[in-house]
């Protein structure tokens, strides 16, 4: 037996923002996947799977006490599947900032949760908010404090704009142009990255005034930016602000940028063949680039490997 797949995510804007209020944007991508599974796997990927679910049910029996009202599941048939070895079969590698507990979520609450919100419904933004208040709860297991973004991402399998805490809906994106020279990238740093530590840095940096102004007068300013200009398809505004962001970025959050990669970071904004960005939390795992021109890219970024998530 296999359950539904579920997909990564890339948070193409708005990473370390929608902390603070700035307008996101989150595509599925569909390349990395994850599914529940019934086999008899004796792998050490299945038994560590296994082991994490069986926390992960005793963890999720505890929310529904706590927040009551919120989310309830059928934890004994949870709890009976784990007893007989199911486990999460997923090629999304973890610490590289695509969702990899995201998807693991969406697919508990898919098969587990009592009363559940339909992507066949008409999904009001009072339906996402909840959706995303709930999957919020349910992935803070695994980063100590989650905004519910990837999950939501992960379990309606469409791009999802964020224009507050409080408002999001979904939308749609242009339609790729596969003939196009320009592309959104993935950049692995060959390294993992871990959430937290990222996200308390951030929060340690936030109590510095300085800090504080370059995210609202900056920062945010240009991330909303790129949000509006990538949905209304003006490329040739949108690589402008990409060149302001990646630049507030590297001067900002240099901690959160592998060291191997600030040079090359560096290089695009000097040369505009490419502009990088942090995709999730940075540390580690992916980097975001985006160019005019590919081909130009590849050849610059030459020994790295750029998967193309997206042609413009």
């Amino acid at each position: 037996m296999k359950g539904p797949l579920f997909y990564s995510k890339i948070l193409l804007f708005g990473e370390y923002g929608i902390i603070k209020d700035s307008k996101g944007l989150s595509i599925p991508y569909n390349f990395f996947k994850g599914a529940l599974k019934w086999d008899n796997d004796n792998s050490e990927m299945a038994q560590k799977s296994n082991k994490s679910l069986k926390a992960y049910a005793e963890y999720l029996k505890v929310l529904e006490m706590k927040e009551k009202g919120l989310v309830s599941f059928d934890i004994e048939a949870l709890e009976k599947d784990v007893a007989e070895g199911m486990y999460f079969d997923s090629s999304i590698p973890q610490g590289y900032g695509i969702g990899s507990s995201g998807a693991l979520v969406a697919a508990i609450y898919d098969r587990y949760a009592t009363d559940k919100i339909t992507v066949l419904e008409n999904l009001t933004r009072e339906k996402l908010l909840q959706l995303k208040k709930i999957f919020g709860k349910m992935e803070s297991f695994f980063h100590g404090k989650s905004s519910g973004l990837d999950p939501l991402n992960s379990y309606l399998s469409l791009p999802i704009l964020i224009n507050s805490k409080d408002n999001i809906e979904s939308t749609s994106i242009p339609s790729q142009n596969t003939e196009g020279k320009g592309a959104v990238f993935l950049l692995d740093s060959g390294m993992t990255g871990e959430t937290a530590p990222m996200v308390q840095l951030f929060m340690e940096n936030m109590k510095q005034e300085g800090f504080r102004n370059m995210i609202k007068n900056q920062f945010i300013k240009h991330t909303d930016a790129c949000v509006e200009d990538f949905l209304n398809g003006n490329v040739k505004s949108l690589f402008g602000n990409l060149k302001q962001l990646s630049h507030v970025v590297f001067d900002n959050f240099k901690p959160m940028i592998p060291s191997k990669f600030h040079q090359l970071w560096q290089k695009g904004i000097e040369t505009n063949d490419y502009y990088l960005k942090l995709c999730g939390s940075g540390g580690g795992g992916y980097i975001l680039g985006f160019t005019q021109d590919l081909e130009k890219a590849k050849k610059a970024l030459k020994g790295h490997n750029l998967e193309v998530v997206y042609n413009f």
